[in-house]
């Protein structure tokens, strides 16, 4: 009698786990749609600016050249004597320095030369299979790109840009559920 309530015990646990599993599965469909999220914010302005295919970073919301003659350098920090860090702080300043003041965050950065993670102009299914490759991504897994969405403080800058610059139209929040269920999905990428 007890090894059958082990049994029964067991399989009502391994039912369980089943839909536990079934629930996290999503449908390539999902997983598309999913994906449109993600492009809506890695091709907004704040990200786009520096994911750019040259080697002048862009400003602003109409993607302007970079004043100053600002240039990504060898790895991605600017150039000698005129780096990122220059004018970037870890921060973004008070809002005393005024609207169009540069905006900070920690280690501002463009991607390195090598990898330079282009978000401009591609078609979804172009970037959608760059952001999976880890020739273009900076050598990250899918797990290691959503840390990367999720947690990194120059990432999370695009929703509190300060001064006059709109931040990233959909939530981080609604972003990163985003990734996950695409990821769920297993990545599915559109046609075009």
């Amino acid at each position: 009698m007890h090894a059958n309530r082990m049994i029964v015990s067991l399989c009502s646990l391994l039912t369980v786990a089943a839909s536990a599993f079934a629930a996290e599965r999503v449908s390539r469909d999902a997983g598309l749609r999913a994906f449109d999220t993600i492009r809506q914010v890695l091709q907004h302005p704040r990200c786009q600016n520096c994911h750019i295919p040259g080697d002048a970073p862009l400003q602003f919301d109409e993607g302007l050249t970079h004043f100053q003659n600002v240039q990504r350098g060898v790895d991605g920090h600017g150039m000698p004597g005129l780096t990122c860090g220059t004018c970037h702080a870890g921060s973004n300043p008070p809002e005393s320095y005024g609207p169009h003041a540069p905006p900070g965050a920690p280690n501002w950065h463009l991607p390195p030369p090598n990898q330079k993670m282009v978000f401009i102009g591609l078609a979804p299914g172009t970037l959608c299979n760059a952001i999976k490759d880890p020739s273009h991504n900076g050598n990250r897994t899918l797990d290691a790109m959503l840390e990367h969405v999720s947690h990194d403080e120059l990432v999370l800058w695009g929703w509190n840009p300060g001064g006059a610059r709109a931040p990233v139209s959909v939530s981080h929040e609604e972003f990163v559920d985003a990734f996950e269920r695409w990821m769920a999905a297993d990545a599915p990428c559109p046609s075009t």
